[in-house]
């Protein structure tokens, strides 16, 4: 009988690295907006300075939002024994959600769960972009069983924020004054 070997990819949002030149993402943002609203491929250009983007190397201090996803990781690996653990970003950072899963085919990974830092409903990387690169990679690893952990319990989610709230105000140190 063949083991099961499982994954979990830790999808965040991605931010932008605060030492890149602007113009860098002044026309990133340009062409992928004109795209977007034309209905058309991607273009090279795009594809490029994406992946400049993607790419640009990366510090806690440039970038605190990679910083936090991969220590948010770091806490979540010792709970999640027996699973091959990775972060993968919807956009501006490495790696992709599909270099992730590339990563993970090669090691025959045959489970994989995808859960997002992207709480709430109602936005498109969490309802639409992920489920739909999802469907492209379930035919790209035909034998790879993806899963989408999402949306989540807003009862449990609430539980959460309520029990931080009372938490962090008893701390001594809660307040701001």
């Amino acid at each position: 009988m063949k083991t099961i070997k499982q994954a979990v990819i830790l999808v965040g949002h991605g931010g932008l690295p605060k030492d890149i030149p602007p113009k860098i993402v002044e026309n990133f943002m340009r062409g992928h907006k004109q795209r977007v609203r034309s209905g058309k491929s991607i273009t090279s250009e795009e594809e490029e300075l994406d992946s400049t983007i993607r790419n640009w190397e990366r510090t806690a201090e440039s970038d605190p939002y990679k910083a936090g996803l991969e220590k948010l990781a770091s806490h979540m690996e010792p709970q999640l024994d027996g699973y091959i653990l990775k972060t993968a970003y919807n956009e501006f950072c490495y790696p992709s959600i599909e270099t992730a899963v590339d990563e993970l085919s090669q090691e025959d990974v045959s489970k994989i769960t995808l859960i997002t830092t992207m709480i709430t409903r109602g936005g498109s990387h969490s309802e639409i972009e992920i489920p739909e690169e999802l469907e492209a990679l379930s035919e790209k690893y035909p034998g790879i069983d993806f899963q989408y952990a999402w949306p989540f319990s807003m009862d449990s989610f609430a539980l959460f924020l309520t029990d931080h709230i009372k938490n962090f105000q008893s701390e001594p140190t809660a307040s701001l004054n």
